[in-house]
């Protein structure tokens, strides 16, 4: 049966929270969309303690819309992107993360941005964030970085999920990055080859069980990962 959308999430280290999570976002799309998939990301730390594997391959098991990868961790986030993202079997392509910081609503407003005005890639920008001083500072300085190497980008918010893509500009996309930088590559290209790209406001809700693994020396890398590709494109002209 033809899929609809294909929603990855990504579950590192939530635990028992993500069984409420994709319940919520299930009973969305039930009610919104007639074929849908999951892909459960829990891909994990060696040797480290997490039930999140266990949990997220029992929601597999439960029900036949839904698939789990859990497998040793060979990167960080943008690794687990994509091995979410390449399982994907949908007409449409979302990620999101798994903390519920993202309602699950949002998910359903981005979905219905992309088919209304027939566009390639939709995302949404945090008109208001709950997620403390620190991480909106971060954020700011990163995409002012990012728009001042890369003027092409016209997006808000670079690292706002959820991101909708259609299977085929997902294709074309070819992405690489193992790390935090997937975002920003996924923007960078996406403007550099012209895809068709809209954006709809949101509010971030506030991580209320857990520190968010995005620090001071995340940004750094972030910036220091932009400036690196820009480089590599001078070096190329």
């Amino acid at each position: 049966m033809h899929i609809e959308i294909t929603i990855v999430v990504l579950c590192y280290r939530t635990g028992k929270r993500i069984n409420s999570y994709v319940s919520k976002i299930k009973n969305i799309l039930d009610a919104n969309i007639f074929v849908w998939e999951l892909v459960l990301v829990g891909n994990y730390d060696d040797g480290a303690s997490d039930e999140t594997p266990a949990l997220v391959n029992e929601l597999a098991a439960n029900d036949p819309r839904i698939r789990a990868v859990t497998l040793p961790k060979k990167g960080m986030m943008g690794w687990d992107a994509r091995t979410g993202m390449d399982m994907a079997r949908g007409k449409y392509l979302c990620i999101v993360d798994g903390d519920e910081q993202i309602p699950a609503e949002d998910i359903i407003r981005v979905y219905q941005k992309i088919r209304t005005d027939n566009l390639d890639f939709v995302l949404p920008y945090r008109e208001k964030r709950h997620d403390g001083f620190i991480r909106i500072l971060n954020s700011k300085i990163y995409n002012i970085f990012a728009k001042i190497l890369f003027p092409c980008i016209k997006v808000k918010d670079i690292n706002a999920k959820p991101k909708i893509f259609t299977k085929m500009a997902y294709e074309k996309l070819n992405l690489t990055s193992d790390d935090w930088f997937i975002d920003a590559e996924i923007v960078i290209k996406s403007s550099k080859l012209g895809l068709k790209i809209g954006q709809v406001p949101t509010e971030f809700k506030e991580n209320e069980y857990r520190r968010s693994f995005v620090t001071l020396d995340t940004v750094m890398e972030f910036i220091k990962n932009l400036i690196m590709v820009r480089l590599k494109e001078y070096r190329k002209w």
